[in-house]
């Protein structure tokens, strides 16, 4: 009979002292093993082997079908599935499959609601490690990871790998009912749900439903107010890191995202890809009210409160409520007497960008605005109508 070596902590059993010994560490907190480039510590030699690859870039597990490489032959194992679309470990709960114990671990915190791993600053909870990790650089401002293009700076080498593909336009996730692709699987997986009809995560305030758990935990700052994300340069606040992140962009004049049809930038994806449906003439989304089409689900939302009359975003110093954040986000700047918007010939500033590039016509002489009747030309659209009645009377 084999002999067995209990944990006296857990009472989990180990076919090896030397499993059990490694175990241990997991409750001592020991982390013996110390990398001598970078100071992480570890509670096993392998581990720390394992970690040196960061350093040395060393990848020497290959895929024989896209030539991807890895530094772990598990990561290998656990990529190799997406290709033979292999997911054997199924949730006892919703039989949602996943191509790994880990990944089904982590998904099984969904349904028992189990947090087990808590920041030491803010007490934050999440149900995985690596969450954890990830959430800590929040408050060292850590930054570790640049993109070798634009030099933009990660917290984790997946957000960089990620975001590498707006330079490369990379999109290996291939959606298998419509063929959409897409730069990440998390993207893919979120698309997915569309098909199936499945919105899983519930608001406990107003029941509304989401597809996806990151979306619903931003609609809930709606019913809170919670705004936690400051701007250092004007003091604007944000309901999430996302939101401040393309603000920012207001300030640097960064514009990262590019059409590949009329080289136009955006500071934003979405407003890239609300952008590229004015090529494709797209309007997918349709009023069931009065059959109006969009090209876009927000713009779609924010045209049926014409009909419904609802303005649930309020003004916080004068009360007047608005059908859309940005109605609110330019109002706002009454109050506050914000001008973000400069011209770079005289430094005139204004508080929408729409009037600023009205107002840079003064400087470039552009009339594009034409009466059809006399040919007179004008730099706004006002100014056509107002002259239009010479002709109407």
């Amino acid at each position: 009979m084999n002999r067995t070596y209990p944990c006296g902590v857990c009472n989990k059993i180990f076919n090896k002292a030397s499993y059990l010994k490694a175990h241990q560490s997991l409750h001592t907190g020991e982390r013996p093993y110390c990398c001598e480039v970078c100071g992480k510590t570890f509670r096993e030699s392998g581990s720390l082997k394992l970690h040196h690859s960061v350093h040395t870039g060393e990848r020497p597990y290959r895929c024989d079908v896209c030539s991807k490489t890895f530094s772990r032959k598990n990561n290998l194992k656990i990529h190799c599935r997406r290709h033979t679309e292999e997911r054997s470990y199924p949730c006892d709960v919703c039989n949602k499959t996943f191509s790994n114990r880990s990944c089904l671990k982590v998904h099984q915190s969904v349904h028992t609601g189990e947090r087990p791993y808590s920041c030491d600053v803010c007490s934050k909870t999440f149900s995985h490690r690596s969450y954890l990790k990830v959430h800590q650089h929040v408050h060292t401002v850590e930054r570790p990871y640049p993109c070798d293009v634009c030099h933009t700076t990660f917290r984790t080498e997946a957000h960089r790998k990620q975001h590498q593909r707006v330079h490369t336009r990379e999109r290996p996730f291939c959606c298998i009912m419509c063929n959409k692709t897409f730069s990440q699987r998390g993207s893919l997986n979120k698309h997915q749900l569309i098909h199936l009809g499945e919105r899983p995560y519930c608001c406990t305030v107003c029941n509304k439903t989401f597809r996806d758990r990151n979306i619903m935990k931003k609609h809930h700052h709606v019913h809170t107010g919670e705004r936690s994300y400051l701007c250092d340069m004007c003091h604007k606040t944000f309901r999430d890191r996302s939101g401040l992140n393309v603000h920012q962009r207001v300030h640097t004049g960064e514009r990262p995202y590019c059409c590949d049809v009329c080289n136009k930038t955006f500071s934003d994806r979405n407003t890239l890809k609300a952008h590229l449906r004015a090529h494709s003439g797209e309007r997918s989304y349709a009023c069931h009210v009065c059959n109006e089409t969009f090209s876009s689900r927000s713009s779609l939302k924010r045209h049926n409160r014409v009909h419904t009359g609802e303005r649930p975003y309020c003004c916080n110093v004068c009360n007047k409520t608005f059908r859309d954040t940005s109605c609110l986000n330019l109002h706002q700047r009454v109050h506050t007497g914000e001008q973000p918007y400069c011209c770079d010939v005289c430094n005139k500033t204004f508080g929408r960008q729409e009037s600023l590039k009205l107002h840079q016509r003064v400087h470039t002489g552009e009339r594009p605005y034409c009466c059809d009747v006399c040919n007179k030309t004008f730099s706004n659209n006002s100014g056509l109508k107002r002259h239009q009645r010479v002709h109407t009377g």
